[in-house]
């Protein structure tokens, strides 16, 4: 088990990817913190780990409220000695208003940056502590292949993750915490199922190389290295799981 004796925070882990994290670092030794606003899906997430045999603690967290991103930390703290690993992936998704940057809705903007971007912000600076505590630790950051085209809210704030991906990296190395980034592209996911019209995911898949739509476990496999001690010298960095997709001319 590579994450024996660890514990993981996993933000946004009631549902879709967020769960399957959670999941995984329960399934290879840790116990984990489900920080998730949603009490009905975060519970649900918690009582799925537990019927297979995990270790795991369901914590109301709201990613934009520093009170919040405190108490999940010092709750992780209280409950299981420490925090090792952050796993940053809350994130407005669904439903997300769309308009020209001329008419962007400042009200929304700002909330939705303050959720999928400077969330990750908070969440680490709550955690930072007590992985130096710890000896060190580890962070990933959920971004998305969005970030090339910088397209829309979502697109920008995932490129400002990928930019504080490489900022924390800079400043929490001397403290042996590192910091990585994931970058799925076009996942078959709940998200995706609902959010992404067939035809763009059509359009999408035929700029991929490898011209399929990508599944959990490819996420799964590839954060679990990023966080897992195989990846000790790897920080700063975002990793794109997407089948090519942004090689596309």
């Amino acid at each position: 088990m590579r994450f024996k004796d660890k514990v993981a925070i996993v933000t946004g882990a009631g549902q879709g990817i967020g769960a399957h994290y959670a999941r995984a670092l329960a399934e290879e030794g840790a116990a984990v913190i489900v920080a998730e606003i949603n009490a009905e899906t975060g519970q649900k997430a918690v009582d799925s780990i537990a019927a297979a045999g995990g270790k795991a603690l369901f914590v109301e967290t709201d990613v934009s409220s520093e009170i919040s991103t405190i108490a999940a930390a010092e709750a992780a703290c209280k409950a299981f000695g420490g925090i090792d690993i952050l796993v940053n992936n809350a994130a407005i998704f669904a439903n997300m208003k769309r308009a020209t940057w001329m008419d962007v809705d400042l009200d929304y903007y700002k909330k939705f940056m303050d959720v999928n971007m400077n969330g990750i912000l908070l969440m680490t600076r709550a955690v930072h502590k007590s992985m130096e505590n710890r000896g060190g630790g580890v962070i990933l950051n959920q971004s998305s292949t969005a970030a090339w085209s910088a397209g829309g809210y979502y697109g920008l704030a995932k490129l400002g993750v990928n930019g504080l991906t490489i900022a924390l990296a800079k400043e929490l190395g001397a403290r042996n915490i590192r910091v990585n980034g994931i970058a799925p592209g076009p996942t078959d996911t709940e998200a995706t199922q609902n959010n992404v019209p067939p035809e763009v995911l059509k359009m999408l898949l035929a700029q991929m190389p490898l011209s399929r739509i990508g599944n959990t476990q490819d996420i799964i496999n590839t954060a679990l290295f990023l966080l897992s001690e195989d990846a000790s010298w790897v920080t700063g960095q975002t990793w794109c799981v997407d089948g090519g997709q942004v090689l596309r001319p």
